[in-house]
């Protein structure tokens, strides 16, 4: 069995977006926001897909995942389970409309995984990328208590600047840079956010989002 704490812990993991409502629901709709107005649900896919809780609301109906446990419990949300890794995609090159990595650069080599992206999206395809922001003020407070999470004790966090640029290194343009959650999430209790929060530009917000299209496409 792996000893990966996505495997370990899934449950206690998937309950993370219960216990922080507000926070959950500000990061989706960041994310709504940079994705486009429609799109094939059947060629889109999240990398680092977990168990489902942005790919099912967002209709993204493929997941890539290297955990078991996380997918099986996308795959009981109607997202369909892919297992491997970001840095070698099991997917055709040039095949997908949409793809979206929501915090998965921080467990991964984000130059491969983001050149990988680029070969599996078609040339007017594109992609969403969310990070949470080591550079910003919230951002800087969360990293001061990530080793007390078995999620976060081993990521290594972008910042927004470095992103972009490893973005615009793998064959991306950005033409969107959106952000949220300007405190702590341990501070957004389920109702403490009524009104969602979600501004242009990067830099004050934990979560950084960006929307990025093929450089030639």
């Amino acid at each position: 069995m792996s000893h990966s704490p996505f495997e370990r812990h899934v449950e206690a993991y998937d309950r993370w977006y219960d216990d922080h409502e507000g926070a959950y629901r500000a990061e989706r709709t960041a994310i709504e926001h940079a994705l486009p107005a429609s799109f094939e649900s059947s060629r889109a896919l999240e990398v680092g897909v977990g168990t489902g809780r942005f790919a099912a609301p967002l209709e993204v109906s493929l997941g890539v995942d290297r955990a078991r446990a996380p997918l099986k419990c996308s795959h009981s949300r109607g997202v369909r389970p892919i297992r491997g890794v970001a840095e070698s995609l099991p997917i055709a090159e040039n095949t997908l409309e949409v793809a979206l990595a929501v915090t998965v650069l921080a467990f991964v080599d984000p130059r491969r995984t983001l050149t990988e992206l680029r070969r599996v999206l078609v040339d007017d395809g594109m992609l969403v990328v969310a990070v949470l922001d080591r550079a910003s003020p919230p951002g800087k407070r969360y990293q001061e208590h990530a080793d007390e999470s078995p999620f976060y004790a081993d990521a290594t966090f972008l910042s927004a600047d470095v992103t972009a640029d490893a973005l615009e290194e793998a064959g991306f343009r950005i033409d969107r840079r959106l952000q949220a959650l300007f405190d702590h999430p341990a501070e957004l209790a389920p109702d403490s956010i009524r009104t969602v929060d979600v501004r242009d530009g990067h830099g004050d917000g934990l979560f950084a989002v960006f929307r990025a299209v093929p450089e030639d496409g």
